[in-house]
């Protein structure tokens, strides 16, 4: 069976057009399912979103500061059909094709009791209950905070197809990409309309609340508003877009991974995350701020009118002054909820037993949001390439800082060390560990033509761990941009 653009188009890009051609082939990757996964006599929808590259800023987000994100050129397609049932199927194709396709079914109405939608802690247990499954939260979270946040209705099903080409575990938000190409082709086939900036919103609640994922809104905005080629800046405050930022034509950027698998879900980000919500909730009791225990255990709420609930809006020199002396190097959970009650993050919680480093964590999205700001600045007031050294000094000052806080590993580490070897002379001008940390992929920084010595430092670093070192290079629009397409 082959399918035929109706409506749409795919912007040039082979992948689409790969993904496309791959329909027509389906028996022979669905062993079991055949051509009948997708009905002849009903449209097909097709979305892609990218995932992205964290130049600067990373895990200052959740603290409102600017970042500056490249949507990459892998991505994330879903077809989507609709069934008269209200039955949904998600098979997701895997990266090899030698192994087998992933698989998850359900009744929509499984999200629905007594007339109201399920409770986002009651999903997140059923997908995390035996392991196997917790992927298709991902996807099929996508209905549950629609019938949540928008009260929409389903009165049928759907099946859905899931390729992607991100990287799953290497800090290139591989999950934002699945979210947002997934709510777009949801939104696309159930007729629902969507503003770009209410999707990612709703696509970080998908992960947030359904995965049980603690990331800021900057993966998900990107995949949805980024445009090839230039750099998304986005304020998380909690999410106001910038004008893009274009990269001087000489100027080049890349990723390469560590090979070292990395989990915004993993104990390491949500301790940081945590920590700095902690060091927020000090400040304000320092700075003298009215706060008030909400009904929920563990959370707060703070009247803030002076940085307006966001650590990045503290200057560095004020910090150093009025409060880093202050500020515990590191706190246990027992400690701070004794004296504190609580954070104003509803997204994670304190937990008693565990130490927090508070000072680095609260200092971090401060010192980080001085250094985006300029590094944005720069690129702004581009004159010529000398100004480039200096980008890539707040990008070292940038891991540096993601280390103190507890987020490095040895192979960022070491990857961010050879450039610096290489530097400037061999057109290579800055490197930053990217995203949530604590592994997974090395932003670089150079000249367009050096791409070939980027290749060979991924070899030498390769050769010398034994782990693999992908490199990343080029650039695609984000879904908005894209749209989506109708087959038939």
């Amino acid at each position: 069976m082959m399918f035929e653009i109706v409506s749409g188009t795919t912007h040039g890009l082979t992948d689409t057009e790969s993904f496309i051609a791959l329909l027509g082939y389906l028996p022979e990757h669905l062993p079991g399912e055949g051509a009948a996964f997708f009905q002849p006599e009903r449209d097909v929808i097709v979305t892609r979103a990218p995932g992205r590259l964290d130049l600067m800023g990373g895990i200052a987000d959740y603290s409102g500061a600017l970042v500056l994100q490249l949507p990459i050129a892998a991505a994330a397609h879903v077809a989507l059909q609709l069934e008269e049932d209200d039955t949904l199927t998600i098979v997701s194709l895997a990266a090899d094709e030698h192994d087998a396709p992933r698989r998850y079914e359900m009744s929509l109405a499984e999200f629905v009791r007594a007339g109201e939608p399920v409770a986002y802690t009651e999903a997140r247990a059923r997908f995390a209950a035996d392991g196997v499954h917790t992927w298709a939260a991902y996807v099929a979270g996508a209905f549950l905070v629609l019938l949540r946040e928008r009260g929409q209705v389903f009165k049928c099903g759907a099946r859905l197809l899931i390729r992607s080409e991100v990287p799953e575990g290497k800090g290139v938000s591989s999950s934002a990409a699945l979210e947002v190409a997934v709510m777009q082709a949801v939104a696309a086939a159930y007729g629902i309309d969507l503003a770009p900036r209410e999707m990612a919103f709703l696509c970080q609640r998908v992960e947030n609340l359904v995965a049980g994922a603690p990331c800021g809104v900057m993966d998900q905005m990107t995949a949805v508003c980024g445009e090839a080629d230039r750099l998304l800046a986005l304020l998380c405050q909690p999410g106001e877009l910038r004008e893009s930022v274009q990269l001087p034509p000489e100027l080049a950027v890349w990723g390469i991974d560590s090979g070292i698998r990395h989990s915004v879900g993993g104990a390491d980000y949500a301790t940081v995350r945590t920590a700095a919500f902690m060091g927020y909730r000090i400040i304000a009791d320092l700075a003298g701020l009215a706060c008030r225990a909400t009904e929920r255990a563990g959370l707060v709420e703070i009247d803030d009118a002076r940085w307006h609930g966001y650590l990045a809006n503290i200057t560095p020199a004020e910090f150093e002054r009025t409060f880093a002396r202050q500020l515990p190097a590191q706190l246990t959970g027992a400690e701070f909820l004794a004296r504190y009650g609580g954070i104003t993050d509803p997204v994670t919680s304190v937990e008693q037993a565990r130490s927090y480093p508070v000072l680095m964590a609260t200092r971090h999205p401060i010192y980080e949001h001085a250094r985006v700001t300029e590094f944005a600045a720069t690129l702004q007031d581009w004159r010529d390439s000398t100004q480039a050294l200096r980008l890539g000094e707040l990008m070292y000052e940038s891991h540096t800082s993601y280390s103190a806080c507890g987020l490095g590993s040895a192979g960022t580490d070491e990857i961010v060390r050879l450039v610096q070897e290489a530097g400037a002379a061999q057109g290579l001008y800055g490197a930053k560990i990217t995203g949530g940390g604590s592994g997974g992929t090395v932003a670089v920084l150079g000249r367009r033509d050096a791409g070939a010595q980027v290749a060979k430092l991924a070899a030498r670093y390769a050769a010398d761990t034994g782990q693999p070192a992908l490199v990343l290079s080029g650039s695609s629009p984000g879904a908005c941009r894209f749209g989506h397409l109708i087959l038939r």
